[in-house]
Parts: C-alpha cells; sequence; structure tokens
C-alpha cells in the first residue's frame, strides 16, 4: 500500500464499493500505476481506511474497502487568522501551516489589506494535498473572507496570538481550554486602531518573534512553530 494517501469527501465503511473521481482515478492507475488487486490509502473525518481497487473501466477507478487502519484522535484547536496576501506565498503559508497542524483558517480584511479576496477552491485544494502529503486525517476547514471587525466579535473569548514587532513579550501564557488563534496582519501592517483593538481583547498573547520585520508568511510558519513546540508536544 505504501504511503499512496486521498481525501475522499464521501462516507467511508468496511465493505463500501465506491469510485474515485476523474482526477484521482488518473493519479491512481496511471500515475502512480496501481493496478487491480493492489491496494491504497483513502482518509477522511470517519478515519484512514485501505481500499483495494477492484475495477479500472475507461480510467475510472473503482475500490473496495478492505479495513480501518486509523482512527481521528482529538487535535487541539489551532487557528491562523491571516490577511490575504500574494498568490505563491499564501500557497506556501496554507500548505506549511497544514503540515504544522493547524486545524482552521480564518481569512480577515484589514485597513491595509491589499489583496482583496481569495480563491476558496484552490486553497480548498492545496489544503487536502498537504494533508495527503504529511500523512494527517483531519483535514482544516477554510472559513469565509470576513472583516477586521467581525472576526473581533466572532472571537471574544478566543486566545489570540498577536505577532508584535513593538510588544517586549517573549512567552506565551494560556490560561483556559478554549481555541488558539494565531492573528498575522498584512503586508502593510495593522493599522494603530487595529492593533489597539487588538491588545484590548480579553485573552491576548502578544509576542515578539524577532527583532527584523518578517513577511506575513514567515511570520505565520515561526509563531505556529513556536506555538506547537510550547504547547502541542
Amino acid at each position: 500500500m505504501g504511503n499512496i494517501r486521498l481525501f475522499f469527501e464521501e462516507s467511508l465503511s468496511i465493505n463500501l464499493i465506491s469510485k474515485l473521481d476523474k482526477s484521482q482515478s488518473h493519479y491512481i492507475s496511471k500515475v502512480m500505476r496501481v493496478a487491480k488487486g493492489q491496494s491504497f490509502s483513502l482518509f477522511n473525518n470517519s478515519g484512514e481506511w485501505e481500499a483495494q481497487v477492484k475495477e479500472i473501466n475507461k480510467g475510472i477507478v473503482s475500490f473496495l474497502i478492505l479495513k480501518k487502519i486509523r482512527s481521528v484522535s482529538t487535535a487541539k484547536e489551532v487557528w491562523l487568522a491571516f490577511t490575504p496576501i500574494k498568490l505563491n506565498y499564501l500557497n506556501f503559508m496554507i500548505q506549511k501551516a497544514t503540515e504544522l497542524g493547524v486545524t482552521k483558517f480564518i481569512p480577515i480584511l484589514t485597513e491595509r489589506t491589499i489583496v482583496r479576496n481569495i480563491n476558496e477552491k484552490r486553497i480548498n485544494k492545496i489544503i487536502i494535498e498537504a494533508s495527503e502529503q504529511c500523512n494527517r486525517i483531519d483535514v482544516p476547514s477554510l472559513e469565509k473572507l470576513i472583516n477586521f471587525n467581525q472576526f473581533l466579535k466572532l472571537h471574544k473569548n478566543t486566545n489570540i496570538i498577536f505577532g508584535d514587532l513593538n510588544s517586549n513579550n517573549d512567552k506565551i501564557i494560556i490560561k483556559n481550554k478554549n481555541p488558539i488563534c494565531i492573528l498575522i496582519g498584512p503586508e502593510g501592517d495593522f493599522s494603530e486602531k487595529e492593533r489597539y483593538a487588538i491588545l484590548n481583547l480579553k485573552n491576548i498573547n502578544s509576542l515578539k518573534i524577532n527583532n527584523n520585520i518578517l513577511r506575513a508568511e514567515t511570520a505565520a510558519i515561526s509563531m505556529i512553530s513556536i506555538l506547537s513546540f510550547n504547547f502541542l508536544s
């Protein structure tokens, strides 16, 4: 079975017979050369399952679920709130954040956000591909794009970790079991008004990551790594 893993959106169970879509069928049969009778892995929020190729007909792979390999473990909720950035940098950030264990992505619009929209379909594709590659079962969710004030209202009780170059704090203190959300600003940083609003949140941790000014994607990966080392390991 090797390391061939595919995300399958529909429900999975033992003895289920179903079909892969055209793209996944091509990957299994033409790219990875998995033949009839050979096995590969399918996963979704029901767990990870061993699937056997039952038939390949007109380029479409039919499969039979043989057994459950892994169950979904309860992951600690780590969210990433970010402002849209240039496409290549955004793709990289989403991919690496998925690999590092982020469970939810929250795109927000701020006063200085330059890129004002996101391609949800493209981002979800990157999330799924990264999940397949990094051996995780739970696939992170992507929230709808919201503005900065909406974000503050929705996350009054969330533990916010805010990367702030002006902060003297170099430690993260989490006092409750609420979800943790890393907040990353736009390329031009938050406005003073926005920064004031963030620092007045109930469960705020402002954190100085580095003395240098970091790109948004670098700041995100750095903060996730710091959080993972201190709280998630």
